[in-house]
């Protein structure tokens, strides 16, 4: 047989972790040899030559499955069932596609949101109508969208003082701080005064960013409180700007504080952190460069 879609290889990814955790490279090897591949089958490369197809859609199956809530990453490379993943085996349905996980809450966010090294590419549901660029455009989309939501998970997954150390290196990736060694001066001084760090605007500090860095998962949002302690830190160092970071989001309140307040405090949630991350390389790398060509007009003339 063929290989199969992603979406015929949500069921089998889900079963294989019934038992308990299951590393991917090993699911990946068990389901080839459950669905009786064919060599040429399991070889074949994807266009960046970097990855097989099957694999990478057991990849997508898997990272889908996740965002419905029916398994979890347990450790770098691993992942197992979840008590809801356990109903829906109970529940004997034969097949599990996106219109089925479509249910869970978690799974509409993730598709609808504006917002793994394992599943690089991936071709999205498109209409017919599409013309080749619409196509390739919604295909970086997606590949984005799973990637931010990716790094979100890793910054969770990572000791407390990661998130510090990665505020400092994106800071100093979009031109503040002068050098990650100086910013690493000032940065990661938690529960000072409500201040988590200093960045300088400038090589000689005389205008100064003063961050506050919350790594919470998701669902717990920032609310105008935290916003206002901020504040209230701003005020006590004589400062005039301020950069509060989290991992979750902001509260309409907290946003609307944020606007109201006399000094300028900029707000970045999970989703613009990611897409930060992402434009800046930082966390993620560029794996392949495709360059579009059309005709040269001016050559034949």
């Amino acid at each position: 047989m063929s290989v199969p879609d992603y979406q015929s290889l949500m069921m089998p990814v889900l079963k294989s972790a019934a038992n308990g955790e299951v590393a991917y490279r090993d699911t990946v090897n068990l389901l080839a040899e459950a669905l009786g591949l064919k060599e040429e089958d399991l070889t074949e490369l994807l266009p960046s030559g970097k990855q097989t197809v099957f694999a990478n859609r057991v990849g997508w199956a898997k990272t889908y499955l996740k965002k419905a809530g029916l398994i979890e990453y347990t450790r770098r490379g691993y992942f197992a069932i979840t008590p809801r993943g356990k109903k829906v085996l109970e529940s004997g349905i034969a097949q599990i596609d996106n219109q089925f996980l479509a249910q869970f809450d978690e799974f509409q966010e993730f598709r609808t949101s504006k917002s793994e090294p394992d599943e690089p590419e991936i071709i999205p549901e498109v209409e017919d109508s599409n013309t080749p660029d619409e196509i390739m455009r919604s295909a970086h989309q997606q590949i984005n969208k799973a990637l931010a939501s990716e790094l979100i998970d890793r910054i969770l997954q990572a000791p407390p003082d990661f998130f510090e150390r990665l505020i400092v290196r994106l800071l100093i990736s979009m031109g503040y701080g002068g050098s990650v060694k100086e910013a690493g001066r000032v940065l990661g001084k938690s529960g000072d005064d409500g201040v988590d760090g200093v960045i300088d605007q400038d090589a000689l500090g005389l205008d100064r960013v003063y961050v506050q860095a919350k790594r919470y998962a998701s669902g717990n949002n920032i609310g105008a409180g935290a916003i206002r302690d901020f504040f209230g830190s701003l005020d006590r160092h004589k400062a005039s700007k301020g950069l509060f970071v989290t991992t979750s989001r902001f509260s309409s309140s907290a946003q609307e504080t944020a606007d109201f307040l006399s000094k300028r405090i900029v707000l970045i949630d999970g989703a613009q952190l990611a897409k930060l991350m992402i434009r800046y390389d930082v966390g993620c790398r560029i794996e392949e460069t495709l360059h579009l060509k059309k005709i040269d007009e001016d050559f034949f003339e």
